[in-house]
């Protein structure tokens, strides 16, 4: 099994609580606009990274960030970008990797909205944790944690940081 914390959005804010919240977890996955360096930096102190960048990121941070990472979870393959649109209406750069990966769960963030959802079409779950920075119109920071057994994926949360001030 492997536990995993899901953010996105942080815009160059990483509240301390996420710590605690991702005390337990394996891997942390942010999910782009990561918006400085040191917030990676930091994640990475603290456990294994996967992260892709996102439109606010600078040449910096995509100098050494990929735009999309693909990689295998236990037996779940992953699919991960900053701007992937939802189901029935993808990001149209993004579909190509969609049909050639064929990835179990696809993850992205930009939208600042948290939402889960299985996609019929792809047979795949679809994850935007929100986002966790002060940055945007969200009303309340939001993750995800959830854990990966095999090929199934469980014990999905949501956590709220509270609310963007």
């Amino acid at each position: 099994m492997t536990r995993i914390g899901l953010l996105s959005d942080t815009h160059g804010y990483l509240d301390p609580k996420i710590k605690d919240y991702f005390s337990n977890v394996d891997e942390i996955w942010h999910a782009g606009d990561i918006g400085d360096m040191a917030v990676i930096d930091e994640l990475r102190s603290f456990k294994p990274l996967r992260v892709v960048y996102g439109n606010i990121d600078d040449h910096q941070i995509r100098s050494e960030i990929n735009e999309f990472e693909s990689f295998t979870c236990e037996k779940v393959k992953v699919l991960m970008t900053h701007i992937g649109g939802k189901p029935g209406k993808y990001y149209p750069k993004i579909v190509p990797y969609l049909k050639s990966e064929q990835p179990q769960l696809f993850i992205c963030g930009h939208s600042h909205i948290l939402l889960v959802k299985m996609d019929t079409t792809h047979q795949m779950l679809w994850m935007n944790p929100g986002a966790c920075g002060f940055k945007g119109f969200h009303q309340v920071k939001t993750l995800l944690r959830f854990s990966i057994t095999d090929d199934r994926i469980h014990d999905l949360e949501v956590i709220e940081l509270g609310k963007r001030v």
